[in-house]
């Protein structure tokens, strides 16, 4: 018994959740019949504004082209009425002259003729009919003015509603992927004039190959564009690839999305290793801010957690508690973080062969900045520049203002204009580190060395700021600038 009730309430709520699909499919087809009822109404209006403004063109047309006929009629009609009264003028004048001299040619006068005679001779010598031309000086040829709308009547007897559009086809030999931009070209499988715009749409990824059905990044659209081509700027390439896909709208419908593609987005991305960072950086992302508090509210924050209430005086100082820099293991695989005066911290990916590219934009106000390279076993207390283990650009405000080159204690005065973005370039397996202008892409200098070990990206600030800027393909004015020596031949040996 207790079975058959479980199986009966099976039914019944299968039955329960059919009822509720149909009536659902119910509700559907109700909206769908008053869709029907309101898009037909819509599309009937559309269909008869667009035949009266057809029609409008037409009129107009029309109305234009009965206006040059009847301005050419009476042109026309004005000139040969004038040619006419002149000829009846010249023709009553010259048969008064007829009578004149049948007349004398009959007189019986003799002594008078010779005078009349002469008389005569003159008024035919002035006469208008000897000064009239007898050419009509217009036609009364109106062909010029015929019509012949055979053809433009077999365009109107081809008049259809509008097709959808076909699925256009990406052209990826012609599209282009430098300098953070990315420029897109497709063609249309047809030819089709009634094609309005396109709509274009990418995403990022990480996976090479056909775009997956189910992607973590949403699709960005660009609509409204005109030519079969469009370039995206400015972009920041902070995944390996891009997907994107393309289609074609007419003024009703649009049409399927061409087949998407997927193109490499090759760049340099990294972060800043907060835990490399010196206690008196404040680490947020890709920024970086001097702290002058930070150290010391976290020695306070230890010295509280041991119960020691010591103050912070030299003797006892966290500094002179740690060994000294030539006691200190060469290697960095823990990620100690730099302590002391080696206010830095480093990028957490190593650069170990290819072309890398980044930007920083450091705060102008800000006393001592660096920015640069470093070995992994760059060590705790080592300032950039100061050994064997890291290259760098130095800016100093501090005192005395001056803008150097560094590299194992060695410095060369830069005389460039100091740029508030630099760009900085390395070229692992070439042994080339060049730095930019950011803005201008100027050269202002190039360390050429034999590097023996994987690189990070290295940065120093005091009392000041910076943004790192990753995510950036080599520029091609970098690379022109390189193929033609032009980075080589500002290198200070010196410092290699």
């Amino acid at each position: 018994m207790e079975d058959q009730r479980e199986a009966l309430r099976k039914i019944i709520t299968t039955l329960a959740v059919k009822n509720e699909e149909i009536q659902s499919f119910i509700y559907s087809l109700k909206q769908m019949l008053l869709n029907v009822e309101a898009n037909s109404a819509k599309v009937q209006e559309d269909l008869e504004a667009e035949f009266q403004s057809l029609l409008s063109v037409l009129e107009e047309l029309k109305e234009g082209m009965l206006m040059k006929i009847k301005q050419d009629r009476a042109s026309r009609t004005y000139e040969l009425q004038n040619q006419l009264a002149a000829c009846m003028r010249a023709l009553e004048s010259s048969e008064e002259l007829l009578e004149t001299a049948n007349q004398t040619l009959q007189a019986t006068d003799s002594e008078d003729f010779p005078q009349a005679a002469k008389q005569i001779k003159d008024g035919v010598t002035m006469a208008p009919a000897f000064r009239l031309s007898l050419k009509a000086k217009v036609s009364d040829n109106m062909s010029h003015l015929m019509v012949d709308f055979a053809q433009e009547r077999q365009m109107l007897q081809a008049l259809k509603f509008l097709p959808v559009p076909s699925a256009p086809v990406i052209d990826l030999a012609e599209s282009l992927v430098a300098d953070n931009c990315v420029t897109l070209v497709w063609r249309m499988p047809d030819e089709d004039s009634k094609i309005d715009h396109y709509v274009l749409e990418y995403r990022r990824t990480n996976f090479e190959g056909p775009p997956r059905l189910k992607e973590d990044q949403p699709w960005m659209v660009i609509e409204g564009i005109r030519h079969t081509e469009h370039t995206l700027t400015g972009l920041k390439f902070d995944m390996k690839y891009m997907n994107f896909r393309v289609k074609a709208c007419n003024k009703a419908v649009a049409g399927e999305f061409s087949e998407p593609v997927t193109l490499e987005t090759p760049a340099f991305m990294f972060r800043l290793d907060a835990s490399t960072s010196h206690q008196n950086l404040r680490v947020d992302d890709l920024a970086v801010e001097w702290d002058a508090m930070g150290g010391k509210v976290q020695d306070i924050k230890a010295r509280e957690k041991d119960g020691k209430g010591r103050t912070a005086s030299p003797v006892n100082s966290p500094a002179r508690g740690i060994p000294s820099p030539k006691r200190m293991p060469s290697g960095r695989g823990g990620r100690d973080r730099f302590t002391a005066e080696s206010y830095t911290v480093l990028g957490d990916t190593l650069i170990d062969g290819g072309e890398q590219y980044w930007e920083v934009r450091y705060e102008p106000d800000s006393k001592a900045f660096g920015v640069g390279v470093a070995y992994r076993s760059l060590g705790r207390f080592e300032q950039l520049g100061k050994t064997g283990a890291s290259w760098c650009l130095h800016v100093n405000n501090w005192l005395q203002v001056s803008f150097t080159a560094k590299h194992a204690n060695k410095v060369k005065v830069l005389d460039a204009p100091v740029p508030d973005c630099l760009g900085v370039h390395c070229d692992f397996h070439q042994g080339l580190l060049s730095f930019y202008n950011a803005r201008t892409k100027q050269l202002l200098h190039t360390f050429k060395a034999k590097f023996t070990q994987p690189l990070l990206p290295a940065f120093t600030v005091w009392c000041g700021s910076f943004q790192v800027t990753t995510g950036l393909q080599v520029p091609s004015s970098v690379r022109c600038l390189q193929k033609r020596g032009s980075a080589t031949s500002s290198s200070n040996t010196s410092l290699t």
